[in-house]
């Protein structure tokens, strides 16, 4: 996360952008239009009025997905593929938001710290519900309180428990 170190200064992180692009470009062979979101930060959101994590991508990705998702597009299905890294406090996860009917997929490869993300996930566990923000660069610092004017775009998964090891459930 953004107050522990940046998504890209570890060789997991590189590995898992990896296998998005490598996810996506199967969507697109199927004929889906497909983009992958390359945070540029990711921290838990606690501000009062949601909770969740707030991922950072370029204003030219969040342009491309805002245009993807717009309009009818309905995701109604989501992929979680989640590795922990080795010994360490560091979680990894790939998620795969789906809107079937329009073939549309969007691929969002997470990072986060156990610790600092306990609080928004714990909340997530309890509440059945995980949000994802996806926010321009240009926009509010990760995790802020937001304006009016804000933008992002809101991802919802039912089962929190997949951006989780087993042993973090039960810490």
């Amino acid at each position: 996360m953004t107050d522990d170190e940046p998504p890209g200064s570890r060789p997991e992180w590189d590995e898992l952008l990896a296998d998005a692009e490598t996810i996506a470009d199967g969507y697109r062979e199927a004929g889906w239009d497909t983009v992958v979101c390359e945070p540029i930060a990711v921290s838990p959101a606690t501000a009062e009025d949601r909770v969740g994590i707030d991922v950072i991508v370029s204003d030219a990705e969040y342009d491309l997905l805002a245009s993807l998702v717009d309009g009818d597009v309905v995701i109604d299905d989501a992929e979680v593929y989640y590795r922990p890294a080795e010994g360490a406090d560091r979680r990894f996860a790939l998620v795969v938001e789906r809107a079937s009917a329009s073939e549309t997929a969007v691929c969002v490869p997470l990072t986060y710290s156990f610790e600092t993300a306990r609080p928004v996930l714990e909340t997530a566990l309890l509440e059945g519900e995980l949000l994802v923000y996806v926010q321009p660069a240009d926009d509010t610092e990760p995790g802020a309180a937001r304006s009016a004017t804000d933008e992002w775009i809101t991802f919802s998964h039912g089962d929190p428990s997949l951006f989780l090891d087993e042993s973090d459930v039960r810490a």
